[in-house]
Order: C-alpha cells, then structure tokens, then sequence
C-alpha cells in the first residue's frame, strides 16, 4: 500500500498563508485569529516525535506540545522542497522544487536544489511560484527573514524568500533578539526566524546525540525568552520543514553495480532516502518496464517502487504542472525501513558520513510541531 497523501490535515504549506490571512483579519485555514504581526519559526529538522521523547531538554516548547500540536510537513520531506512549500504555500508540483537534488530539463544536468544554483536556474523562474513573502509586501505589510548570513546571498534563498528583506545573525540567540527587535518596529509585519542548527547536528551526530539535545535546549531557551516578550497583537508559529531518522552505516544501500537495474538509468536525483531516477529518454515501454521490475524485485520489501506516474496519480508531489512533470524522476524509490540508498560507484562519497536523514515517509519524518505562542496560542 501506498503512504496517505493525508490532504485533509493542515500541512506546512498551510502556515504562511494562514499567517498573511490573519494579518488581514481573514479566515485561515489554521484557524489563526486577526494579528497586527505574526512571527514563523522554522526550526529545520525538528520532528515531532524527536521534541516528544527529548521533551525534558525543550520544556518549553514541549509543554506545547499537545495532539493537535502537530502537522504534516509534505513530501519530499528534504529541506530545499519543504521551504519552497512553506514560503509558497504551494506543493513541490507547482513550485517545481521536487528534491534535495534533482534534474534540469534542459541542461540535463543533476543539481543541488539548495548549493547548486547555476545560469540554468534563475531564481525566479525555476521557483515558479509566488511567495507569500511577495504577495505580503504588495499589501503594504513589512516582511523580513532572519537566518545565517551565509545564506544571505545565495540562488535558494533568491528563489524561496523573495519579497522579504534579509537580516542576517549569526547565532541562534541573535536571529531571536533581531526578531524582538522587527516586532518592536510595530505596523503590519511578518518575520521569518530559519534556524538550522538541529538538522545540522542530525546529520553530523543523529539526532539522538549529544550535540542535536544541546542545540535543542538552546532553541527552547530561546524561544521561551523571546515569546516571553510578545505583546498583545502579536502572534507566533514555531514549525519544522521535516523531522530526522538516524541511518547506521551498515543500513546503507549501496546500489550501481547490477546492469538489470542500472542499464538505461541516465542520472540519479533526489535523496538518499528517496532516489529519483531519469531513464535514457530513447528507451520503449518494454525496457523502462525491466528497470523497474529490476528495482521492485530487490526493493520492494523496504521500499515504495513506483513509477513518476503513479506517484503524480497517488499526489505525492501534490498538482503537478506539466512544466515540473520532467524534473520528477521517472522511477521512485523512496525508502519504507531505516535504511539510506548510496550510489556505490561514487568513491570519496562525503555524503555517507551522515547519521541523521530524511527524505521518505516515515512518520518521524513526516510529522513536525505546530506550536502556537503570543496571540496565537488563545
């Protein structure tokens, strides 16, 4: 069986909309009240299982943490997809981020959504889409995003924070006080605070170390001092793109040395928890056909094998413009057991010394907070 697309519940793609329609005194689809400013927290890979069973090292945010404290973040759940669908309020289909990498059409060529933006992705027609950042600012509202400077001037954060003014802080404490300081400039206004550090030490440590729990009490410190500071009229939502699964090493898969498989596979895209594969564009049905049995017949106990096709008829990349159709990968293996695909033939591979991943539909992946502070919370 195929994973629930589960459409009915709010997603991540739901947040900064809802945030624009309560600054508009309109109904939302969170159920936000009207605010004068509204803050988005995204705390990059912080599931919700992960704040439930660390919940003594984020007491603040855990004492939020009830049933409906939580959302679906979407599919991929890999931070460059789930950011644009955040920023968007649309799914990976439409905005045509479909992965951590993926295919360039015309250049045919595998890029880094989030590293390797090049000539042939101009910010503002790869992300096809909107941002409500954008649709913010043209109704006279103040928008800002504060995050790491290293970020501050790269293809990603062009294509995915358009229409907010970057402010940039270095430490975690810093991008919270930059916040405080937005708020304290009053009018209409939506801010952003990005914080990667969690997912950082996820995929460095796991995120049962040491390193991921003391990152996580400083973003609870933090947060708990900032929404401590909120007056009346101002509301927060703390969120996260994607949760993290610790992959052993002897849990990987390498794959590439069986022709049954790999025969007609021109590029490999995606995750290492979810492969995306583009075939030779000359192959029939008959050939295609052989590659995927090759798959279903080695994978198909730990993993979901599926064809671009049944993926886009199953809405897993939600509505698909037939613009992003072919950056989709033409097979789908999107990993259903603890376990991480590598592509063996690659030597020096720095990638396999991630322990934290995500990328599939493991509920510790799928399933991220939304917690409400200030105006919010009432």
């Amino acid at each position: 069986m195929l994973p629930a697309t589960r459409t009915s519940e709010p997603r991540l793609a739901d947040v900064l909309p809802s945030c624009l329609a309560a600054l508009n005194n309109e109904e939302n689809r969170l159920g936000l009240p009207p605010v004068q400013r509204a803050v988005v927290i995204l705390i990059d890979g912080l599931g919700a299982e992960a704040l439930r069973q660390r919940s003594g090292h984020g007491r603040f945010l855990a004492a939020s943490m009830t049933k409906k404290a939580r959302m679906v973040s979407g599919f991929p759940t890999t931070t460059a997809s789930a950011l644009t669908s955040l920023s968007t309020g649309t799914a990976p289909g439409e905005h045509g981020i479909v992965g951590y990498t993926a295919l360039i059409p015309d250049s045919d060529r595998v890029a880094n959504q989030l590293s390797g933006w090049a000539d042939d992705m101009t910010p503002e027609s790869w992300q096809r889409m909107p941002t409500v950042f954008e649709q913010a600012a043209e109704q006279g509202i103040a928008v800002s995003a504060i995050g790491s400077g290293r970020y501050r001037d790269s293809g990603f954060t062009d294509a995915v924070l358009r229409g907010a003014d970057y402010i940039p802080a270095a430490s975690i404490a810093d991008r919270f006080t930059a916040a405080t300081a937005e708020l304290a400039r009053g009018g209409r206004r939506l801010s952003y605070v990005y914080v990667p550090e969690l997912d950082m030490a996820a995929h460095a440590h796991g995120w049962q170390s040491d390193r991921w729990t003391k990152a996580l009490e400083d973003v609870d410190s933090a947060v708990a001092s900032f929404v401590a500071a909120l007056v009346p009229g101002e509301g927060a939502l703390l969120t996260a793109d994607h949760g993290v699964i610790d992959v052993p090493a002897f849990s990987h898969i390498l794959f590439g040395d069986d022709p049954a498989q790999m025969t007609g596979v021109r590029h490999v895209a995606g995750d290492p928890r979810c492969l995306q594969l583009h075939l030779e564009p000359g192959l029939d049905a008959n050939q295609r056909q052989t590659i995927l049995d090759a798959w279903r017949a080695t994978e198909g106990e730990r993993a979901w094998v599926l064809t671009r096709d049944e993926a886009v008829a199953a809405g897993w990349f939600g509505d698909v413009s037939e613009e992003v159709r072919p950056r989709i990968g033409d097979i789908i293996v999107a990993a259903a057991k603890n376990i991480a695909y590598y592509d063996g033939r690659k030597t020096n591979d720095a990638s396999r010394n991630m322990i934290g991943q995500h990328g599939s539909w493991n509920t510790d992946e799928l399933i991220v907070p939304l917690l409400r502070f200030g105006a919010f919370a009432r």
